[in-house]
C-alpha cells in the first residue's frame, strides 16, 4: 500500500535506479497507470502462495499461509478492499473465473472453495480429496468446471453445480500442479514423479506424458492461445511444451534457466504474458525473472523481496507484473520498455 521510490531494477544485467517519474521525465518514461513504477502491498500476516489479477485488471487477489484471500485495488494507493475467510488451512492456489465473478481456491484443509465476489462470501465448499490440495484451475469457457491436484495422488474434476460429485483420475504419486487445456477436454498435471501428464477427460485416462524435468514439477500454465504449456520444476528449469494434436514427437520446444528452487521446496508457480512473448516464474533466490520466449534471454531480474517468490502474474492489458512472496509482501511493478 505504499510505493518504493528508490528500488533498483536489474534489466539485461544492468542496474537502473527507478523513482516516481515526472510527466516530462523522458529518462524514466512511465509505461503503465500505476501510481508509481513499483508498489508494495502489505497486510498478509503469513507467507503468500498465490497472486492473480482480475480479468479486467483493476483488482487482484492474493492468498497463502494465513488462510485468507485478500482483494486489492491495482491502481491508486492499492488499498486492501476486502478479505474472504473460510478455509482452515493454507490457501495454495487461487484463480478467477473468466467472467471475473468468482474466485476458486484450494487448500491444505483438503477442500476447494468457490467464492462469489459480489456477495463477498464462499458459496461452494468442495470436499472429496483425502489430503492437501496443492493446485487448482478453472476452465476458460462454457459451464464452470474445476480441476484439482492433491497429495492423495489424484486429480479431480468438479462441476460446482453437482453437489459432492467429482471425477477422479488416479495418479501414482502426489500431484503438485494442474491446469486445463483451452477446451477443458484435457487436464495437464505435474507431480513429484517429474512427469507432466495430459489426461483425456472423455476417456478418463492418460493421453500422453511429457518427460524432461528431472525433479518435481511445481507449476503449469496454459498459453493464451492454448497451444503451449509452461512448466516450472525443482530442477531449476522452466520449459515450454507444444500440446497441439499434431505436434512433433519432441514436444519440449524451449528451456529457460536462471531462477532457483531451494531447501524450502515451495511450489513455485509460473505464468505467461497475455501476448505470449514473455514468461515468468517464482524463484527462491528472491528475484523475479522474466524471459523473452523467442530468444530465451532473461529480460528482467527484479529485486526487492526478502523471501522466496512463490507466484507471479502478468496484468491482462498493461505491462505490469505482480509477485507474492514468503516475506508476506506483494510487489506490483511496471515493466520498462
Amino acid at each position: 500500500m505504499k510505493h518504493k521510490n528508490e528500488v533498483a531494477i536489474i534489466e539485461n544485467d544492468s542496474v537502473v535506479p527507478t523513482k516516481k517519474s515526472k510527466p516530462n521525465d523522458d529518462a524514466h518514461a512511465r509505461t503503465s497507470d500505476l501510481m508509481a513504477p513499483i508498489m508494495m502491498l502489505e497486510g498478509h500476516p503469513g507467507e503468500i502462495y498465490s497472486v492473480k489479477f482480475h480479468p479486467e485488471g483493476k483488482h487482484l487477489a492474493s492468498a497463502g499461509y494465513d488462510r485468507q484471500i485478500f482483494m486489492w485495488n491495482v491502481y491508486g494507493e492499492c488499498e486492501n478492499i476486502g478479505t474472504l475467510s473460510g478455509h482452515t488451512g493454507a490457501v495454495m492456489e487461487l484463480h478467477f473465473s473468466t467472467d471475473g465473478n468468482y474466485i476458486f481456491t484450494c487448500s491444505t484443509d483438503s477442500t476447494l472453495g468457490m467464492w462469489d465476489l459480489e456477495k463477498g462470501q464462499r458459496v461452494k465448499k468442495l470436499k472429496g480429496h483425502g489430503s492437501f490440495v496443492n493446485s487448482c484451475d478453472v476452465n476458460r469457457r462454457g459451464p464452470i468446471k474445476l480441476c484439482s491436484g492433491s497429495d492423495d495422488c489424484t486429480v479431480k474434476i468438479w462441476d460446482p453445480r453437482m453437489r459432492g460429485q467429482a471425477t477422479t483420475l488416479n495418479n501414482t504419486y502426489q500431484v503438485t500442479a494442474v491446469c486445463f487445456n483451452d477446451t477443458a477436454e484435457y487436464v495437464i498435471s505435474g507431480g513429484i514423479d517429474n512427469d507432466i501428464k495430459v489426461w483425456d477427460l472423455r476417456k478418463n485416462a492418460t493421453h500422453m506424458k511429457l518427460r524432461g524435468h528431472v525433479d518435481t514439477v511445481t507449476g503449469v500454465s496454459l498459453s493464451a492461445d492454448g497451444s503451449y504449456i509452461l512448466s516450472n520444476g525443482m530442477d531449476n528449469t522452466l520449459r515450454i511444451w507444444d500440446i497441439r494434436p499434431y505436434a512433433p514427437a519432441e514436444r519440449c520446444v524451449k528451456i529457460f534457466s536462471g531462477h532457483q528452487h531451494n531447501f524450502e521446496k515451495n511450489l513455485l508457480r509460473c505464468c505467461w504474458s497475455a501476448d505470449g512473448q514473455k514468461v515468468s516464474a517464482g524463484s527462491a533466490d528472491r528475484f523475479l525473472y522474466i524471459w523473452d520466449t523467442t530468444s530465451r534471454r532473461i529480460l528482467y531480474k527484479l529485486p526487492g523481496h526478502n523471501g522466496s517468490i512463490n507466484d507471479v502474474d502478468f496484468h491482462p492489458t498493461e505491462p505490469i507484473v505482480v509477485s507474492g512472496s514468503s516475506d508476506k509482501v506483494i510487489y506490483l511493478g511496471e515493466i520498462a520498455k
